[in-house]
């Protein structure tokens, strides 16, 4: 049973998969080997909160904020953040550590200073989204959408798989490994030869 306030608590090894979990607030809770997929958060608040070896795939977050949430070693697939409470006033953007974000959605959100780092995010839509001085360090973007997408200050150091056209993208100062850094010249049409 969940409490409707909860405060430095650790829930561990608990199957939340399938339920509905309605105005209930954490800060500085644990999250350990839980299997939340298909859970339906509504009007929920994760302040600083962690989650580590967890199922989050298919969650829906509807009108629930995340500030300052650290996911690592997590398979969270198929999630529209985008269903979120973004507030600027209250956000700090998540950290995303050796995660599985496959089909998941943050078409226009601002997440300046967003870490997905390790991670695999394929097919991931980052559209239209602020994702400015964001870690992108070491992470699979194959398929992943960038268009209008603020990346000034990125961070994509030995991320592979990106396909960014820097005609319809603002990626001043983001930094890229050398043997990556090629791909930008995908959009434009340029056929590279050895």
């Amino acid at each position: 049973m969940i409490e409707e306030d909860n405060f430095a608590e650790a829930f561990e090894n608990l199957d939340f998969s399938g339920q509905e979990i309605i105005a209930k607030e954490f800060e500085d809770c644990t999250f350990s080997k839980c299997d939340f997929s298909h859970v339906s958060f509504k009007k929920c608040k994760f302040d600083y909160c962690h989650f580590s070896h967890c199922n989050l795939s298919l969650m829906q977050v509807l009108d629930s904020q995340f500030s300052g949430v650290i996911f690592e070693d997590c398979k969270i697939i198929g999630v529209d953040w985008t269903k979120a409470s973004w507030s600027a006033l209250t956000q700090r953007a998540p950290k995303f550590k050796r995660s599985v974000l496959n089909d998941s959605s943050f078409w226009g959100l601002r997440l300046e200073s967003i870490m997905i780092s390790g991670c695999e995010a394929r097919d991931v839509d980052f559209r239209e989204a602020n994702l400015k001085e964001a870690d992108l360090q070491d992470t699979d973007f194959t398929r992943a959408l960038f268009r209008n997408t603020n990346l000034t200050e990125a961070n994509f150091t030995h991320a592979s798989g990106f396909d960014i056209d820097v005609r319809v993208n603002d990626i001043k100062e983001a930094k890229f490994s050398r043997y990556e850094a090629w791909r930008l010249l995908g959009g434009l049409g340029i056929v590279l030869v050895d």
